[in-house]
This record gives C-alpha cells, sequence and structure tokens, in this order.
C-alpha cells in the first residue's frame, strides 16, 4: 500500500525509543481493542509493551490479553459535605454549582452526588464554611502483566456516570515516558469527553473504521477531533472486503490522511475473535501485516517531523 501524507496539523513529541499511542474510533464495533491486543502481541517480541485499556465503561482487552491482575486500587472523587449546623441558607452553593449537584428547598441545601464533578466551587465559596469535601469511589485501577507485556484497566462503578476521572488516574500509570517503552491505550468508541481524555497528549492515534456509511461518518468526527487536538494520526479499516469501501478512501485522499492497514472481512478471523483467540498467533499473514503497520506509524512519524523541521 501507497503511504498517504498525514493530515494532522499538531505538533509531534519526538521521545526517541518511547511513544505513546491511541488507538480510537468514532463508533463502538468497528475493531480497535483487536487492533490495540494484537499490535501488542505482535510487538512484545522486541519491545518493552504496556496495554492502557481506557474503555473503562466496558473494558475488554483482558479477554484476549489474559493478563494476571496483581494491583487493584479505588479512585476516588471529592464530592460536598454539607454541615447543617453552619449552614446559613444563602444558596450561594447552588449557584456556583454548573452541574445542579446542590439545589436549595427553602433555606436548606440537598446534594446529589451522581451529578458532582468535584470541582470543588461550592466548598470555596461558602461563606461559612459549612461546606468539606468526602471522597467517593467511583471506580477501580487493575494492573498486572500478560506475559510480557504490562497491563492496566479501568473499570467505572456501576451507577458512576463520570468516565474521565477513572481514564486519568489509568493514564497515570503510563510507562509510555520511560526509555524502552512502547505504551498503546485502547481508547472509548466516540468522540466525547472521555475518548479526548485518552488521546490528548499521545505521541500517534490510529483511528480505526468499517466501510459503512456509519463508519464513514463517524470517521469524520473523530478525524475532527484528533486535529483539534493537535495528534498525527492514520486509518485503519477493518473489514475491508464488506461495504463501500471506495468512499472511505476517496474522503482518506481527499484529506491526505495515510491509510496504514487493511484488514479485509474473514469468516476465520471472525471466529477467532468470537472465542477471545490472538489473530496474529493464528494467523501468519496478519502478524505479518501488524509488523508492516508498526513500520508504517514509525514512517509516518519521521515524515511528520521532517515537514516540521523544514516548515522551520
Amino acid at each position: 500500500m501507497q503511504l498517504a501524507q498525514p493530515g494532522s496539523p499538531g505538533p509531534v513529541i519526538n521521545r526517541g525509543d518511547m511513544m505513546i499511542l491511541a488507538v480510537a474510533s468514532g463508533k463502538g464495533g468497528t475493531g480497535k481493542t483487536t487492533i490495540a491486543v494484537n499490535l501488542a502481541l505482535t510487538l512484545e517480541a522486541t519491545l518493552h509493551v504496556q496495554v492502557l485499556d481506557c474503555d473503562v465503561e466496558e473494558p475488554d482487552c483482558h479477554l484476549f490479553l489474559r493478563p494476571t491482575l496483581d494491583m487493584a486500587e479505588g479512585v476516588t472523587m471529592p464530592v460536598p459535605d454539607i454541615d447543617s449546623s453552619r449552614c446559613n441558607g444563602c444558596g450561594r452553593c447552588a449557584k456556583v454549582c454548573a452541574f445542579h449537584s446542590i439545589i436549595m428547598t427553602g433555606n436548606q441545601a440537598i446534594t446529589f452526588p451522581e451529578l458532582c464533578h468535584g470541582c470543588g466551587g461550592c466548598s470555596l465559596f461558602c461563606p461559612t464554611g459549612a461546606i468539606s469535601e468526602k471522597p467517593v469511589e467511583i471506580g477501580v485501577i487493575e494492573s498486572g502483566k500478560a506475559g510480557r507485556i504490562g497491563f492496566v484497566q479501568g473499570r467505572l462503578s456501576v451507577g458512576s456516570a463520570l468516565a474521565p476521572p477513572v481514564i486519568r488516574a489509568v493514564r497515570r500509570k503510563t510507562m509510555g515516558d520511560v526509555k524502552g517503552w512502547v505504551t498503546i491505550i485502547d481508547a472509548p468508541p466516540g468522540t466525547s469527553c472521555p475518548v479526548v481524555n485518552s488521546v490528548a497528549g499521545v505521541d500517534f492515534c490510529l483511528l480505526v473504521t468499517e466501510p459503512t456509511p456509519f463508519g464513514l461518518n463517524d470517521l469524520i468526527l473523530a478525524v475532527g477531533m484528533v486535529r483539534q487536538l493537535g495528534v498525527p494520526f492514520g486509518v485503519v479499516i477493518n473489514r475491508s472486503g464488506l461495504g463501500d469501501l471506495v468512499s472511505i478512501k476517496s474522503y482518506c485522499q481527499q484529506e491526505g490522511i495515510p491509510i496504514l492497514l487493511e484488514i479485509p472481512f474473514d469468516r476465520r478471523y471472525a471466529a477467532c475473535y468470537a472465542r477471545g483467540g490472538r489473530l496474529v498467533e493464528e494467523f501468519a499473514e496478519l502478524k505479518r501485516a501488524f509488523k508492516e503497520l508498526w513500520q508504517k506509524i514509525e514512517e509516518t512519524l519521521e515524515n511528520e517531523r521532517t515537514k516540521r523541521t523544514a516548515g522551520h
């Protein structure tokens, strides 16, 4: 395949042999976990690799990597705790809260912790000091090893609405800032706040799509997101033998976006995935394809660095 020029306008972070790579998609079900897991399995023989599963509402990398988890720690968020004996019923806390997690009923303040974003504004502006903050657990981080691969995943607690704090806690475990490590982030689907928290600041992003009208529409949204974040990126087309491949390729060509890998639709691949198998261990052609994918990521980044240097 010909390597197109990247479309991202953002700066490239030169970390030498260190890299943080995100795998994202504008919609669910395109195969981003498949790409993240099999790329990690391909690289583990020659590189230090870590996988961060930031899809904290539905983490599933563990189904394929089958790690041994030896650490778990809670993720908490501060929520307001009102001392009614000190509250004068002024209502300033309710006015300050942009998320309506505090309301006034007469002269009494009532809190809704599930709506709180932990900004601390209510306690800061309370004139009587009636509001303190107490930690409430909203999720958990688990970590361990899958063979030679370091593994971290986050799980959002049932009933909790805020994924970003858990995602940020997972990302704080990255080894991507340690010499010789490659960190692969499996991002949530879509283009909302959880995805932004997963992708922001990475060295490169793989956008996984499929040749369907929904796939193209959501790819366009995802491209807009990574360009706003200033992250270099390329596209992987999964199940390329189905649907309207021409429209996907035409869009990428018009936008100057490199298509780094095409995985054809194959019932054998689907059956392997359905039973939790590892594609690169069962199909030699996919092992070669993922090795080539990594080479193209490095080439794309090098091209981007050269372009930036020439521009200066």
